[in-house]
């Protein structure tokens, strides 16, 4: 069976809930943009219910209005539940059809658990890590929409609490420099005003303080942190550490 498909992404970043991605690498997805690169995200949730959001449409204009402001070409929900968000085949389908869908170069997911914060969060990283690894299975075609096989060639996490300097091991941590993007980066933010209205605006503190940390430590003004999944290569020494 033949399916129709998309021009293909060069990277997808995935989130528990919209703001996730933002948060946490927003910078660095609207610096790929600037470089010319195809940029999705793709939200597991609605992440309805909130104390302040006036339901999902809203949630989602919110997400829609965040994603245009980073220059993000595509954004898809899956209808999975808040809340309730657990790893299970089903979950871990879902999202592979959608790497299958918009074949992505790199993924960007979640690292590992975020104390005091919502557990959805390892649930997702958990969904991510096996639907990258399910995308390029053969002979399995008809539990993704009859989609093709997909192999992704790279998956790279992103840590998202700010409650802890303690960032999980992997077998790289690398830096991107988001010194011209932070500002685009914390305006995406504010387009999720029922999630981070006047009296959480220490949010923004939050994440504008680590990103100058993180950026400082290795030269930059501002960046954000990345941990690679898998040994990260490099062919030019001189190139990559001084660029």
């Amino acid at each position: 069976m033949n399916v129709d498909l998309p021009e293909p992404l060069d990277v997808i970043a995935v989130g528990a809930h919209p703001d996730d991605v933002e948060i946490a690498c927003g910078g660095t997805l609207a610096k790929l943009v600037q470089q010319g690169y195809r940029v999705g995200i793709i939200d597991l949730t609605d992440g309805e219910p909130t104390p302040l959001s006036p339901g999902p449409e809203h949630r989602l204009e919110e997400a829609r209005k965040a994603a245009e402001i980073l220059g993000i070409q595509v954004r898809e929900t899956l209808e999975l539940t808040n809340r309730r968000l657990f790893d299970s085949f089903e979950n871990r389908v879902a999202l592979a059809t959608l790497f299958r869908k918009y074949r992505p170069k790199v993924v960007l997911g979640l690292a590992g658990k975020t104390p005091m914060a919502s557990p959805d969060h390892w649930q997702a990283m958990q969904i991510t890590d096996a639907a990258v690894f399910y995308s390029r299975l053969t002979k399995w075609n008809e539990h993704f929409s009859h989609t093709e096989p997909h192999t992704i060639q790279k998956q790279v996490w992103y840590p998202l609490g700010f409650g802890s300097l303690n960032y999980p091991e992997g077998s790289g941590q690398f830096v991107v420099d988001i010194s011209e993007t932070l500002d685009q980066k914390l305006e995406s933010i504010r387009a999720y005003q029922s999630q981070f209205p006047p009296e959480k605006k220490r949010v923004y503190r939050l994440v504008e303080s680590q990103n100058r940390l993180v950026g400082t430590s290795a030269g930059f003004e501002a960046g954000e942190l990345f941990i690679c999944a898998t040994t990260l290569g490099v062919r030019d020494l001189v190139q990559t550490v001084c660029p």
